[in-house]
């Protein structure tokens, strides 16, 4: 019950009490929780002070000056590098610590003392000093607080490191030299002073010469920064790699017998079974989670596999693996039953990013005004001599599965594989022979160069529970005629009654419903420049073609959601699925580029492949 104390409201407690209470909060510091990332911001700020110290010329204000005169001169200058290492490696290591990484936490637990010692010694400073030593304190004071374990390792890093190590460690180095003006002999161009660098980077004398023994400061420095390069880049190339995620056959298995009793629930279901995936599992076995980690993203795919009510259970020991390496949870793709028990059981938030187009067999017809367009197509190829066939993959002799399989990677449209979570990436493993597919013939002309034959077009469809199919991959002879994608969905529809096949999965439309409405008589500004936005990213990403190639075939349109920790976090987990669909890559100098099995096949497609698109959300 509050009163009111002079014309103010007051809720009865004494101020007194409420500024102890205060005073107390702020005694305990910040949430358990919250303690790595502070932790990180303060170790990246002592690193930049260490750096300045040992790169700018050292003044004596302290009491410790008279301590330091009587050490040998050769170890004040190693103090100095040995301040600018440590402040290089506390900036490499704040984000570990942000991460709540124990190896980070033992590195900066090491270093800090050393980091304390190279102030007093060179610097002189007990107030730089005394930071490094609270942040120790602090460090070793809430050591529970990191727990996260290492990421998978890979060999690009050691030479990503080399070339963004190499480079800091020049640029430093140029910092360091020219940093002694007063003390530099002469006037030395930039091109003596960049050879002096680099010398003193392998560890020689270079020609530029200092007074008052700024030449052994500037020679440990940069001997220091050149040793600091090669240590690191040999720690990332000879330490164990940790495997990348792989699906093991065990977990092949299981997830198959799950998907034979629940897979109707969910078209993305099937493709759980990429092999460069990982999966959880609910106590029970009765549910999953397939999931890939991409740049501390832990990314899953559509909703958990296997019986609802054991969802819950793989959830929970999916947020606990993320939580266990500090990684990032979220989910691309599921669908409104899944972004549902998704939020219930985690406190996770969801958003909308786009719908799924769904066509139902039965309804499906090439009659009326508004097929009109794609029967036309299918019509004008047909007749200029195209053939097509729907069948099995089990069904197809080994020598047309080899013809489809060299087909498929010969019009891939890029080197690198794309898709995520709708691709399977395969074609023909003896485990999918109950998957489709369509093919689409033309005899070739005199004189055409047809390397496979009268092939002209492949579309593959992976099961959707025992009377559906999710289209997986679509490719085409650049020479054949426009329409392939048209005909071949047109003909697997035709032929789905044949096949007991009753729905059909075509892909996501990103941001759909934005871009219907937007183009709506009355829409409001808000949603006609969200509108703008999509079609100007049409360039790049093709958001309003998929939409309006998906809308041919008149299907029904399922919502799909992305589920996120926070609002700070959707650019982050934008960057992962990007990555993980193949439309962001790493330079080739920085990418590991492991060698995929023979009967692994990329899932990327040509430029007006509508399932590629989609992939980008």
């Amino acid at each position: 019950m509050s009163v009111r104390v002079d014309g103010k409201k007051s809720d009865g407690v004494p101020e007194g009490t409420k500024r102890l209470s205060r005073l107390a909060r702020i005694a305990r510091g910040p949430k358990p929780e919250n303690v790595p990332a502070v932790v990180g911001t303060v170790a990246a700020l002592i690193g930049l002070v260490d750096v300045l110290a040992g790169v700018v010329p050292r003044f004596r204000w302290s009491k410790v000056h008279s301590l330091a005169e009587v050490l040998p001169g050769s170890v004040t200058q190693l103090a100095a590098a040995g301040s600018i290492i440590v402040g290089i490696l506390l900036l490499m290591l704040a984000h570990g610590l942000k991460r709540a990484k124990q190896r980070a936490w033992l590195a900066a637990v090491v270093l800090l003392p050393i980091g304390a010692a190279a102030q007093l010694v060179y610097r002189h400073s007990y107030i730089g000093a005394i930071l490094s030593l609270l942040l120790f304190i602090y460090l070793v004071w809430h050591k529970g607080s990191f727990y996260a374990l290492p990421d998978p390792r890979s060999r690009w890093k050691a030479a990503a490191n080399f070339v963004l190590m190499g480079a800091a460690s020049f640029g430093l180095g140029w910092v360091i030299v020219g940093s002694h003006p007063d003390q530099m002999i002469g006037d030395p161009p930039v091109s003596e002073q960049i050879q002096h660098v680099l010398w003193g980077l392998f560890g020689f004398e270079g020609s530029i010469r200092y007074t008052d023994h700024v030449d052994y400061t500037v020679g440990y420095s940069l001997g220091a920064l050149g040793l600091l390069t090669v240590a690191t880049t040999a720690y990332l190339a000879f330490m164990p790699a940790y495997p990348d995620a792989v699906l093991t056959e065990e977990d092949e298995d299981k997830l198959r017998e799950l998907l034979a009793k629940h897979g109707a629930r969910d078209s993305l279901g099937h493709f759980a079974l990429r092999r460069d995936k990982s999966a959880v599992f609910s106590p029970s076995g009765k549910a999953a989670v397939s999931y890939r980690v991409v740049s501390g993203v832990m990314l899953a795919s559509g909703d958990p596999i296997g019986d609802v009510e054991a969802w819950p259970g793989a959830i929970e020991k999916f947020m606990e693996l993320a939580k266990r390496h500090s990684w990032t949870p979220a989910v691309a793709g599921c669908s409104e039953t899944g972004g549902e028990v998704w939020t219930r059981e985690t406190g996770l938030d969801a958003l909308e990013m786009g719908d799924e187009a769904i066509v139902e067999v039965a309804d499906f017809s090439l009659t009326g005004r508004s097929m009109r367009n794609v029967r036309q197509m299918v019509k004008r190829i047909e007749r200029n001599g195209y053939s097509t066939k729907v069948r099995r993959v089990g069904d197809l002799t080994p020598e047309e599965l080899e013809a489809v399989q060299k087909a498929a990677n010969a019009w891939r449209d890029t080197e690198d594989e794309r898709g995520f979570s709708m691709a399977l990436g395969r074609i023909g493993d003896p485990k999918d022979l109950d998957a489709i597919i369509a093919t689409a013939h033309k005899d070739p002309e005199e004189g055409e160069d047809c390397p496979f034959g009268d092939l002209r077009a492949m579309q593959h469809y992976v099961p959707w529970g025992p009377d559906g199919s999710s289209l997986e991959l679509m490719r085409r002879d650049r020479s054949a005629d426009p329409g392939m994608n048209e005909l071949l969905i047109v003909a697997f529809l035709q032929a789905a009654p044949e096949l007991k096949i009753k729905r059909l999965s075509l892909n996501f439309a990103f941001f759909r419903s934005a871009l219907e409405r937007g183009g709506k008589l009355g829409a409001g500004p808000v949603v006609r420049i969200q509108r703008s936005v999509l079609v100007f990213l049409s360039r790049w990403f093709q958001i309003e073609s998929l939409y309006k190639f998906n809308e041919k075939f008149r299907p029904r349109w399922e919502p799909r959601f992305v589920v996120f920790p926070n609002s700070r976090d959707l650019p982050r987990i934008g960057f992962a699925m990007m990555q993980a669909e193949g439309f962001l890559e790493l330079p080739r100098l920085l990418r590991r580029r492991p060698a995929p099995p023979k009967d692994v096949l990329d899932d990327a497609d040509e430029s007006v492949s509508a399932t590629e698109v989609t992939r980008a959300a």
